[in-house]
């Protein structure tokens, strides 16, 4: 009996279609990414003394175990909070609020606060808590 002379054969793997994912995934991200808009002219602006700027960084609206709510660090009546809210959104650069609530403070009060301030220009609502 004659066994047939079998040649094994080369297993090649082709990475081209690899590679092909790999760039489309580079492209997709690189053109899907936002970047830093840079203006194509340079000015130099006049300079004035009374010039100040006017935009807040930052806006932190904390309310105390005992339901008093103060808004950068000055307390606000609740019924005068939406326009407070309304005035600092339109100076803001990122139009977000941090929200710094006591674990004492009845849920309906906070939700009550989140609500103002989303119809208030409010962007970003951000709730701060204490790490473990």
């Amino acid at each position: 009996m004659k066994l047939l002379d079998q040649k094994k054969k080369k297993v090649i793997l082709n990475i081209t279609p690899l590679i092909d994912v790999l760039f489309i995934l580079i492209i997709f991200f690189t053109v899907s990414s936002t970047f830093l808009e840079q203006p194509g002219i340079k000015l130099e602006l006049p300079e004035a003394k009374t010039s100040a700027p006017q935009r807040i960084e930052k806006a932190v609206l904390s309310i105390t175990p005992d339901s008093k709510i103060f808004l950068n660090g000055a307390e606000v009546a609740f019924a005068g909070l939406p326009a407070q809210l309304r005035q600092m959104m339109e100076q803001s650069t990122d139009k977000s609020l941090i929200v710094s609530a006591d674990k004492g403070v009845r849920h309906g009060l906070v939700v009550q606060v989140m609500d103002i301030a989303r119809q208030n220009n409010v962007e970003k609502l951000v709730i701060s808590a204490d790490p473990d």
